[in-house]
């Protein structure tokens, strides 16, 4: 705790931008094809999209178990101070992927629950954490958090679970075959995605 206490946010935030980037950067656009479709269908791995799938959780618990771990009621509030303040340097650096971990992370109910830490809170960073979590909202089809994106220039770390359910929808949503014809309105639908994904990677 006395450590992380000592770390800078924005160098926080910008180690694991920078981490986050290698690993994005690493998933080829060809297995989030696989991941959809099935990779049994195809036999190849996705190890590269898992792994940072798997990164989105691992934050999202980190913050979660840094805070519930907490035992003082000083300390937790400094701790949420903290990670509101990584979150916004997230943001920053187009890194949305890590931005929205935190912020799930800070919305669990483990953490939603303590009361007293929230109370205590300045209303400067509760306004913040407000607004960030606005940009979860999922109604309209998650409209705030697409109208963020669509301003930004690349390269961006994507909220990658959210590109993983647009493609499963999609896929699900739709027949491969019609009529024992290919429905090429479902793989235009798929490829625009993916060039979406190859649109963020862009340096």
């Amino acid at each position: 705790m006395g450590t992380f206490e000592l770390m800078s946010s924005k160098d926080l935030a910008y180690q694991m931008t920078v981490y986050e980037w290698e690993l994005f950067n690493c998933v080829h656009e060809l297995e989030l094809i696989y991941h959809t479709f099935g990779r049994h269908n195809f036999k190849k791995a996705t190890a590269n999209l898992d792994l940072f799938l798997r990164r989105f959780n691992e934050i999202q618990f980190w913050v979660v178990t840094e805070i519930c771990f907490c035992s003082q009621l000083s300390k937790r509030v400094q701790l949420l101070k903290k990670f509101i303040k990584i979150a916004a340097h997230c943001k920053e650096y187009k890194n949305l992927n890590s931005f929205f971990a935190i912020i799930m992370g800070l919305s669990n109910v483990a953490v939603s629950r303590l009361a007293l830490t929230w109370e205590k809170l300045p209303s400067k960073f509760k306004k913040i954490y407000a607004e960030f979590e606005s940009l979860m909202d999922p109604s309209r089809n998650h409209r705030s958090y697409r109208l963020t994106v669509a301003k930004l220039e690349p390269p961006v770390i994507p909220f990658m679970p959210l590109l993983i359910k647009d493609m499963t929808f999609t896929h699900d949503g739709n027949k491969t075959f019609i009529d024992s014809l290919v429905n090429f309105e479902k793989m235009v639908g798929t490829g625009e995605m993916v060039n979406l994904y190859l649109m963020w990677i862009l340096t």
